[in-house]
C-alpha cells in the first residue's frame, strides 16, 4: 500500500509539472485532494490487516495456515492428552486422610530441629510452583543436597519419583527426606512417631483419619496423609483448555511453538500429557553432557543405568528453574538450546528455541503463572 501511494505521488507531481503556470495551482489542489483520499484508504487497509493477520517480526517463526493447526490439533491429541482432573488413587483419599496430609506437609515439626516443612522446598502456597527455585535445597542444617527439587505439581502422575526413581510412588517418596541426614534429618521412623504423638491434636486426626488402624499414629501413615495431600496438586494450564476444545485458549505464536516441538524430535522423551514423567533416558544421549551424577545409577548399581535420569515433566518448566538435576542452568532458553544438542543432536536456531519457550510457558498453571509473573519482576 505504501509503494502504491509514492507511486501515484510521482505521477501526479508529473502531471502538475506539465500543466501551465495558470493551472498549477489548481492541479496542486486537486491532487492534495486526491492523495489525502489515497492515504485515508491506505491507513483503513492496514488497521484491517491489523485485526485479521497478527504481526510478523524477524525473530519469530512464521505462523500456521489453516490446514497446519488442524494437523497440529490431531498431533497433539494423539501425543499429549489433556490432563486428568484427578491422579491415580486419589478415588481411596478421604477428606480426612486429606487434610492431615496437608498439615503434615506444612508441618516443620517433621524436620529435627523444627526449621524445615515439605512445604519448604516444594513450596505449594498461594500459586507456588512446587519449587524453592534453588539450584540444589538447603536441608534443615543449612547443607545441600547433591539435586535440583523437582515439583511437588503433578507428582502423582510420574511413573517413578525422584530424578532416580529410587521411590516407586508418593508414599515411598514421602518417607525420604523426613529421614535424610541431609533434609529434614530426623533420626528415624520411631523419632518421628515420638515428636508428633506429642502434639495433641495429631492424635485426632490421625484417629479420624485411619480409623480401623489399631494404632493409626505411624510412620506410613504419616506418608500415606501426605501422598493423598500430593494427589489433590493437579495444575492444568491453558495448553488443557485447547486441547479439550478451546481453540482460543493457545495464541497463533504459542501453537507454532509447539509445532516446532513436536518437529525438533522433543518428543522422543516429552510426551504424554506430563509432556514427560513416564520414561528414564540417558543425559547426554547423542552429545556428551558433563555430569559427574551418574544418576540412576546410584540407586540400581547397574552400569546400564550410568547417566539415566528420569524424563522431567514439562508442566509449569517456565517458572520450575533454575534447571536439569544439577541446577545449573538458569534460563528455559539455554535448557532449550542445550536439551536440543545433548538428547536430540541438533544445533536448534535462535528462532526455534524462541518458539519452543513460547510454547512451554503455555504449560504453566495460570494461577502459578499470575504468581510468578510477580515474582520474577520483583527480582
Amino acid at each position: 500500500m505504501v509503494q502504491l501511494l509514492v507511486d501515484e505521488l510521482f505521477t501526479r507531481l508529473e502531471c502538475s509539472r506539465l500543466g501551465t503556470a495558470k493551472s498549477h495551482h489548481s492541479a496542486f489542489e486537486i491532487m492534495k485532494t486526491q492523495l489525502l483520499g489515497i492515504l485515508a484508504a491506505a491507513m483503513l487497509a492496514s488497521c484491517a490487516n491489523s485485526k485479521n493477520e497478527p504481526a510478523q517480526t524477524a525473530d519469530v517463526m512464521p505462523l500456521l495456515t489453516d490446514a497446519e493447526q488442524k494437523e497440529l490439533y490431531e498431533q497433539a491429541s494423539a501425543l499429549f492428552p489433556a490432563l486428568p482432573s484427578t491422579m491415580p488413587g486419589s478415588e481411596a483419599d478421604s477428606p480426612e486422610l486429606i487434610a492431615l496430609g496437608k498439615n503434615l506437609y506444612h508441618d516443620v515439626r517433621l524436620s529435627v530441629n523444627d526449621k524445615q516443612s515439605c512445604n519448604t522446598c516444594h513450596n505449594v502456597d498461594n500459586g507456588g510452583a512446587g519449587v524453592d527455585n534453588e539450584p540444589t535445597s538447603p536441608g534443615a542444617l543449612g547443607k545441600r543436597g547433591g539435586r535440583n527439587t523437582p515439583s511437588a505439581l503433578n507428582a502423582g502422575f510420574h511413573f517413578v519419583q525422584f530424578w532416580d526413581g529410587r521411590a516407586e510412588d508418593l508414599e515411598a517418596q514421602a518417607k525420604g527426606p523426613v529421614v535424610n541426614p541431609i533434609e529434614m534429618g530426623m533420626e528415624s521412623p520411631k523419632a518421628v512417631e515420638a515428636k508428633l504423638s506429642g502434639v495433641e491434636s495429631y492424635k485426632a486426626q490421625f484417629a479420624a483419619a485411619f480409623p480401623s488402624d489399631k494404632r493409626a499414629l505411624s510412620f506410613n501413615n504419616v506418608a500415606k496423609a501426605i501422598a493423598a495431600f500430593e494427589r489433590t496438586l493437579v495444575s492444568p494450564s491453558r495448553y488443557d483448555k485447547w486441547i479439550s476444545g478451546d481453540k482460543n485458549a493457545l495464541t497463533a505464536q504459542e501453537q507454532r511453538g509447539l509445532h516446532t516441538f513436536i518437529n525438533a524430535g522433543c518428543i522422543a522423551c516429552h510426551s504424554g500429557s506430563l509432556f514427560g514423567g513416564a520414561m528414564y533416558q540417558k543425559l547426554g544421549l547423542v552429545n556428551a553432557y558433563p555430569s559427574k551424577d551418574a544418576g540412576r545409577y546410584e540407586a540400581t548399581k547397574d552400569p546400564a543405568d550410568s547417566l539415566m535420569f528420569k524424563v522431567p515433566s514439562l508442566r509449569n518448566v517456565a517458572v520450575t528453574w533454575p534447571y536439569f538435576h544439577d541446577g545449573t542452568v538458569g534460563t528455559l532458553k539455554e535448557a532449550i538450546r542445550l536439551m536440543g544438542w545433548h538428547q536430540i543432536g541438533q544445533k536448534l536456531s535462535d528462532k526455534e528455541v524462541a518458539s519452543i519457550e513460547i510454547f512451554l510457558k503455555s504449560l504453566t498453571n495460570e494461577k502459578v503463572a499470575a504468581k510468578h509473573t510477580t515474582s520474577i519482576a520483583s527480582k
